[in-house]
């Protein structure tokens, strides 16, 4: 498949691509088909990675880290996993170094970054975020987890549901109601460790894609919460997830452009091998029109979802322009591979194809994150259309 050039990396990056591509192929394609079946990454598979320096790049040197805040490393680690149809390895990855590090690495005070840091990078502590809860879903600002101040501790009752790395996670940032305003400025954010009294996992939920990929819900019956794992001080946490959440867009973005890529180039390959009438399918002008659109569907996507690795690369990256990304590219991902599914015919349908199993891992994309719907309403107020208070 022909692409244009990318010229937002470096040689550090290419070569940072070719040795977490060698790590795929070797350690975890091999074994990825289990994990599916099993709907659980082992920890240890994050403990490895970790090992070989593929976590935490922008953890300070001074933790275990590099130091780096270039996002262009972290979409490397995102674009090879997503590109090879490893969804659920991408998202645990993910979570552990575009969406939930920023909150140690940002607001963390010095005593807490010293406890957890080094743990983070080299996978012994593995994170998740607990914001959406069974009732709110994308509304932040309805959280009703509780958290009431006890001397030392917090008291915290409630429960969280589609929580990404729920069952493997040691580190847990959850979004809680700490004031009695009814309004998003009492809400906070605290760090609920593994083995808090009081604190359950539950079951492991039953998805339509993204087998491997532990989301769980987690359950809060008086659980005490040290005051010292609060972070970002009381009453902002929604403005530190709202101010966090243009990363993880823009990293839903890269991760959905390079499944759409990689889902192009396995049904290419497909189209070019199977025969129907006595010739490849590819040959067909339905065919070539179909794919051509694919392509450059693709293509469009990744120019600007460059434009916005760049713009997050220099801190200038807006919410809006992250919203776009993950809309645009999440509904892309979907067409594309909606595409390449039909190409496959009814083989396609089954689920040891590959194609079948991109098709499904990839209808979250439109979803997580903030729904589509909410992606839109971002942009519209950006566009000074505001509706009704």
């Amino acid at each position: 498949m022909m692409t244009m050039t990318r010229t937002i990396f470096t040689d550090e990056h290419d070569d940072l691509r070719e040795s977490f591509g060698r790590y795929l192929d070797a350690e975890i394609v091999p074994n990825y088909e289990q994990w599916e079946s099993d709907g659980r990454i082992p920890r240890q598979v994050l403990r490895r990675a970790g090992e070989l320096g593929f976590l935490g790049f922008s953890v300070p040197e001074e933790f275990g880290g590099t130091g780096t805040d270039d996002f262009r490393f972290n979409s490397v680690i995102n674009e090879e996993a997503a590109r090879r149809g490893l969804a659920a390895f991408a998202l645990a990855v993910t979570m552990q170094n575009d969406v939930a590090l920023p909150y140690y690495t940002e607001l963390c005070t010095p005593e807490q970054q010293a406890r957890w840091l080094p743990g983070i990078v080299t996978g012994e502590l593995i994170l998740a975020i607990a914001m959406s809860e069974p009732g709110t879903g994308s509304d932040l600002q309805a959280i009703t987890t509780r958290a009431v101040r006890d001397g030392a501790d917090y008291i915290v009752n409630g429960a969280k549901t589609f929580i990404t790395n729920g069952l493997n996670a040691e580190l847990i940032i959850t979004a809680v109601r700490t004031g009695s305003s009814g309004t998003h400025g009492d809400i906070s954010l605290l760090i609920v460790e593994d083995g808090t009294p009081g604190f359950t996992r539950g079951r492991n939920l039953n998805k339509l894609g993204q087998h491997a990929q532990d989301t769980a819900e987690l359950f809060f019956q008086d659980a005490r919460v040290p005051v010292a794992n609060l972070v970002g001080g009381e009453g902002e946490g929604f403005r530190h997830m709202t101010r966090n959440l243009a990363q993880e867009r823009l990293s839903i973005a890269v991760g959905a452009v390079a499944a759409a890529r990689g889902a192009l180039e396995r049904t290419l390959e497909y189209v070019t091998e199977r025969t129907a009438f006595g010739r490849p399918v590819g040959t067909f002008q339905n065919s070539r029109f179909e794919l051509a659109r694919a392509a450059t569907e693709i293509e469009v996507a990744q120019a600007f979802v460059d434009r916005c690795l760049e713009a997050g690369t220099a801190g200038t990256l807006t919410p809006e322009h992250a919203a776009m990304a993950k809309y645009w590219c999440s509904e892309a991902q979907g067409r594309v591979i909606d595409t390449c599914l039909q190409m496959h015919g009814g083989y396609g349908y089954m689920t040891e194809y590959q194609i079948a199993r991109d098709y499904a891992d990839a209808r979250i994309s439109r979803i997580y994150g903030g729904t589509n719907e909410i992606m839109r309403e971002v942009i519209g107020r950006s566009l000074g259309l505001a509706g009704p208070a």
